[in-house]
C-alpha cells in the first residue's frame, strides 16, 4: 500500500492527485492538470497582490478523489507577507477579508471559534486569532441604537478535550442553540505535506473542519450537517508530519515504497519552523482582523484603536 502523504490543504491534495496521475508532472503549482479530473473545478487569481488558488469539489467523486468534503477551498499564498513591503499587513487583511466575505451570509450573526490549544505554540493559532476578534454582540443587545451600523460578532475558545472534557462540537453546538449565529467562522492549525507551505499559507473553505485530523486525531466536525449553521473554516498549516517530509524529500531516490517503513518506524512525529513563535501571533492577526474586515464596515487603522 502506497503512503498518503498526510495534509489539511486541499490543494496539496489536488497536487498529490497529480502525481500519481502523472509521475513525471513537474509544473505542480498550475492548476490546469485537474481538468481531467472529474468532480473539481479549480482556478487562481490575484489579491492584493497576492496569489489565491481556487479548488472546488463539487460532487462525491471531486469529493473521493481528493479525500476531502464537497465545498470551495481557498488557498492564500502569503510568502510574500514576510518580506515586509509596504501596506503587506493591510493586504494581507483585505485578502483574507475579501475571500472570507464571499463565502459568508450578507446578514446575520457570526460566532468565531479559536480552535485548539493555546498552551502549545503550533496549536494556539486558533487562540490568538479569537483575541483580535471584535466582540459586538454583547454591545448590540445592551445598546441596540448607538451600535446599530454594527453587525453581531462572539468569539469562544474551545479549550481541548484533554484538559477540559469537553469535545469542541459539543461546547459549539450548546453555543448556536443561545445565540443562534447566521454562520459560525472556526479557526485552527492545519498539517501542510510541503515544508515551504507551513506559515506561509492560509486555507478558508465552506465544508467545516475536523479538528486534529491532520495529526491523526480526528474529533467530532464542524460542519452544516453537525451544527445546523454553515461553518467556514480557516486554518494555517504550522505542522508537517516527519515521515511526509522525509519520504518526499527522498522519494526520487528511494520510491514510494520509503513511505511505508517511515510510517511504520516514525509516524506521529511532526515537524514545525523555528520561527513558528512569531509566525503564529502575526498570522493570528491577520486572520482576526480578516474576519473583522469581512464583518463590519471599518478601516484597519479603527479596527486597532477599537480592539487596543
Amino acid at each position: 500500500m502506497i503512503f498518503d502523504r498526510c495534509t489539511d490543504l486541499a490543494l496539496e491534495a489536488c497536487e498529490r492527485w497529480n502525481e500519481n496521475r502523472y509521475k513525471n508532472a513537474n509544473n505542480l503549482n498550475n492548476l490546469n492538470y485537474l481538468s481531467e479530473l472529474r468532480g473539481v473545478k479549480a482556478s487562481r487569481r490575484r489579491v492584493e497582490g497576492y496569489y489565491i488558488d481556487i479548488v472546488e469539489i463539487l460532487d462525491q467523486s471531486g469529493a473521493d478523489a481528493l479525500g476531502k468534503p464537497i465545498g470551495n477551498y481557498i488557498t492564500i499564498d502569503l510568502s510574500g507577507f514576510w518580506d515586509r513591503k509596504p501596506d503587506f499587513f493591510e493586504r494581507a487583511v483585505m485578502a483574507v477579508g475579501k475571500e472570507l466575505k464571499n463565502l459568508m451570509p450578507d446578514t446575520g450573526g457570526a460566532l468565531v471559534i479559536g480552535l485548539g490549544n493555546a498552551a502549545m505554540t503550533p496549536d494556539a493559532i486558533g487562540p490568538l486569532a479569537a483575541d483580535y476578534i471584535l466582540i459586538t454582540r454583547n454591545l448590540i443587545n445592551n445598546m441596540p441604537k448607538r451600535f446599530a451600523g454594527f453587525r453581531e460578532a462572539a468569539a469562544w475558545k474551545t479549550g481541548v478535550a484533554g484538559t477540559t472534557g469537553i469535545e469542541s462540537a459539543e461546547a459549539v453546538r450548546g453555543l448556536i442553540d443561545q445565540i443562534h449565529p447566521a454562520v459560525v467562522i472556526a479557526i485552527d492549525a492545519l498539517a501542510a505535506r510541503k515544508r515551504e507551505r507551513l506559515c506561509n499559507t492560509i486555507q478558508i473553505c465552506d465544508s467545516g473542519i475536523s479538528p486534529g485530523s491532520g495529526v491523526g486525531n480526528d474529533r467530532n466536525a464542524l460542519n452544516y450537517h453537525s451544527m445546523g449553521v454553515p461553518v467556514i473554516a480557516i486554518g494555517v498549516p504550522t505542522v508537517i508530519d516527519a515521515a511526509t517530509l522525509a519520504a518526499d524529500l527522498l522519494e526520487e531516490y528511494a520510491g514510494d515504497q520509503i513511505a511505508d517503513i517511515l510510517r511504520d518506524k516514525h509516524g506521529g512525529l511532526m515537524v514545525t519552523p523555528k520561527e513558528i513563535d512569531g509566525q503564529v501571533r502575526d498570522l493570528a492577526k491577520v486572520i482576526g482582523y480578516g474576519v473583522n474586515w469581512s464583518l463590519q464596515d471599518l478601516e484597519i487603522s479603527d479596527m486597532a484603536d477599537l480592539l487596543s
